[in-house]
């Protein structure tokens, strides 16, 4: 049977499970109403935001409702995952995507070091051979969030998330070098995920009050941001061994926008004198991975453009877009054309390589068992 690892679904933050943190700082988070819908306070701000330009999921509908018990209980999160079939489940989280723009860099380390704890602990220690934990880390503050990938590695996350921007900053900024260099060093993956109404001063999705619209540029956009930065900011030419993947904006984008950087590198190469080598060549080496989800037509030009090796399969489960049930059965239909060799790749093996993970070490199918409840 082919390996299944779903390299990009979300945890629910309990965040009542996360005593030592309300003990510290008892007041870090409280509950309000923001455009009439009920959301988590932090700093005095809503997140995610419900109105205004940028503004995030409608809190009413952000999980898909086949999903809805197994987003809260990770007994059910199991089993739905052998329901669709997916060996191992890698998870970023939800409201803790946006701690970056915590004005409080203290606060912000505090909540990913208490959310962390929990992920790996409490959720991930359900079933440590199927459900592998990413980390975040207070990326405004390069010291602590280089702090907190130690910590966090050391105690089992198989990757970091890091926002798209840093504030005014892009990915190539000089501040945030060592951050990369630490990673690079400890052999962990990073994953450019974000969402709007976090908070963050996002390329596209500020552009737009109406979340239909924010949603459909902000993620693309996002990626191709962080893209260029890290490309042509020559941060993965200086960090040779650095894998990134670039999530959650499907893969029909990739291609075209390859196909266009390497036009500007061709005949511009003198203005990015950091970036050593032709777009495609940092895909090809390993440093870029792409997901896709089930639903996305565009797999077969990616593979057909850059290669089967760069692609990883994401469900996106629990969220309102995430297909359930049915999602690795969709997938395998999208991904059948192109053989059983690359179909392999792109449901598990390439996943295996951007984690860093053991295949023979992996959880399969049915190996659920009972336990506590997120």
């Amino acid at each position: 049977m082919t390996l299944v690892i779903d390299a990009d679904a979300h945890a629910n933050e309990n965040t009542a499970a996360w005593t030592d943190l309300a003990a510290k700082r008892p007041d870090w988070i409280s509950f309000g109403a923001d455009g009439g819908a009920p959301v988590a306070m932090i700093e005095g701000r809503p997140y995610p935001r419900q109105d205004g330009p940028g503004r995030g999921v409608p809190i009413g509908s952000s999980i898909l409702p086949a999903a809805m018990h197994g987003a809260f209980d990770v007994q059910q999160r199991l089993k739905d995952m052998d329901t669709d079939e997916i060996d191992v489940q890698v998870m970023y989280g939800g409201l803790t995507i946006g701690i970056t723009g915590y004005d409080d860099a203290g606060l912000a380390a505090d909540v990913a070091e208490a959310y962390n704890n929990w992920l790996l602990t409490d959720i991930c220690g359900a079933d440590a051979s199927r459900l592998k934990g990413v980390a975040t880390v207070p990326f405004q503050d390069t010291q602590r969030a280089i702090a907190e990938l130690h910590r966090a590695t050391t105690a089992g996350a198989i990757a970091v998330t890091i926002p798209p921007v840093v504030g005014e900053r892009n990915l190539d900024d000089p501040s945030l070098l060592d951050f990369f260099a630490a990673a690079e060093e400890a052999g962990v993956a990073l994953g450019v995920h974000s969402a709007p109404g976090m908070h963050l001063p996002l390329p596209a999705a500020d552009r737009f009050d109406n979340y239909v619209q924010v949603h459909l540029l902000s993620f693309p956009v996002d990626q191709m941001v962080a893209f260029t930065a890290l490309v042509f900011g020559g941060v993965l030419d200086r960090f040779p061994r650095l894998r990134v993947a670039f999530l959650e904006a499907g893969v029909g984008w990739v291609p075209w926008f390859i196909e266009r950087a390497q036009e500007h590198h061709e005949k511009r190469a003198d203005l990015v004198p950091d970036m050593k080598h032709d777009p495609a060549d940092y895909i090809e080496r390993g440093q870029c991975f792409f997901s896709f989800e089930c639903e996305d037509s565009f797999l077969e030009l990616y593979v057909e453009r850059l290669g089967a090796d760069s692609v990883v399969f994401a469900s996106d489960y629990p969220h309102w877009d995430a297909e359930f049930p049915g999602t690795v059965a969709e997938a395998r239909q999208i991904a059948a054309p192109l053989g059983d060799e690359i179909t392999s790749k792109v449901l598990g093996t390439n996943a295996a390589r951007l984690y860093g993970l053991d295949v023979g070490a992996l959880g399969r199918v049915g190996s659920a068992t009972a336990g506590a409840s997120a």
